[in-house]
């Protein structure tokens, strides 16, 4: 993990919200709303690692897609602190407005075999991203992209074969090298190593790291194994329903969890031993977003729920050093 020496501030999300209208009935009506994304804030750092996670449907993907502008949100803010431009405000943004700055904020896809092009060379992948900024000659294309494919553990003697002919963690490797070949400020990692085996996670992750210190690269790394955000991040987000439940440095959240559902989530992480007390375990699914609980939107499944907790949602509020946590009660209080 990279430890930058001063604190610069490289993008800022503020009440971030993204909600999709439920529709029903003889006309077609609006009913309901499905809160994705409810009110997210974040700030993140050059240099650092910042982790979202979460089980399916926290909304960890959608805040993902909502920073690289695949989707307009509902409302909030997002700003982009550009190394030459200052600081943007991108939410307004047209696709048109943000095509300068699509080659500073790239993004690494969770699929490697669906998110490459198989009537398209290695050659064509890679480059896509330097033709559409418009930057350099034929030559000079070529010259970079045999140079990120090196640096990503490919022979540029590939860049005339198709995707069909490499392996998940190869195709994951291009992808990768299709995201740096532009050298971007910010890359955002969509759960780049879930579909892969566990003997390639491994290598990827490694090489994430890698590339992370050559390049001097940010990364909004999304996933919902927390050994993996264990291993790759300096600071998370833990989302719950849209929401993030608990915020701070990895070490502190992981050796003094304060939310209850982030202790669940630490529960489920494969142990030698057996000590973790059964209570702890995450129990029922994820609540549903269209059709949300009072309260707490984590109290049906919570093992320290009390009347509060059922009729008053709990504010993201300080516990520690740079550690926030949106739960009623203190860990002391749990009895823990």
């Amino acid at each position: 993990m990279m430890e930058p020496t001063k604190k610069e501030l490289l993008l800022e999300v503020v009440d971030l919200c993204m909600y999709f209208p439920v529709q029903g009935g003889f006309f077609d009506k609006t009913k309901g709303l499905v809160k994705a994304v409810d009110g997210v804030s974040f700030k993140l750092y050059k240099g650092v690692t910042f982790g979202l996670v979460g089980e399916s449907g926290c909304g960890k993907t959608t805040t993902g897609r909502l920073i690289m502008k695949v989707m307009n949100p509902t409302s909030g803010s997002i700003t982009f602190y550009d190394n030459e431009l200052g600081p943007i405000e991108l939410v307004p943004l047209s696709n048109r407005q943000m095509r300068p700055l699509r080659k500073k904020i790239q993004m690494v896809f969770q699929d490697p075999y669906s998110s490459l092009d198989p009537r398209m060379t290695i050659q064509q992948i890679v480059g896509e991203p330097l033709r559409a900024s418009g930057r350099g000659d034929l030559n000079d294309y070529k010259n970079k992209i045999a140079e990120i494919l090196q640096k990503s553990g490919l022979s540029p003697d590939y860049m005339d074969r198709y995707p069909h002919a490499f392996s998940g963690g190869q195709r994951q490797r291009i992808g990768i090298a299709r995201a740096l070949v532009t050298q971007p400020q910010l890359v955002v990692a969509d759960e780049p190593v879930s579909s892969l085996d566990v003997s390639v996670q491994a290598q990827i992750l490694n090489l994430l790291k890698e590339l992370q210190q050559s390049f001097e690269l940010t990364y909004l790394f999304i996933a919902h194994d927390l050994s993996v955000i264990r291993y790759m991040c300096d600071t998370l987000a833990v989302m719950y329903v849209g929401r993030i439940v608990e915020m701070g440095r990895s070490e502190d959240i992981f050796n003094h969890p304060a939310h209850p559902y982030t202790e669940g989530l630490l529960s489920i992480i494969p142990r030698t031993s057996t000590k973790t007390k059964p209570e702890k375990m995450l129990k029922g699914g994820i609540a549903d977003a269209s059709d949300l609980p009072s309260g707490c939107y984590f109290h049906p499944r919570c093992p320290y729920a009390q009347e509060i907790c059922k009729t008053e949602y709990p504010a993201l509020r300080d516990i520690g050093t740079e550690h926030q946590v949106a739960c009623h009660f203190d860990l002391d209080l749990k009895g823990i």
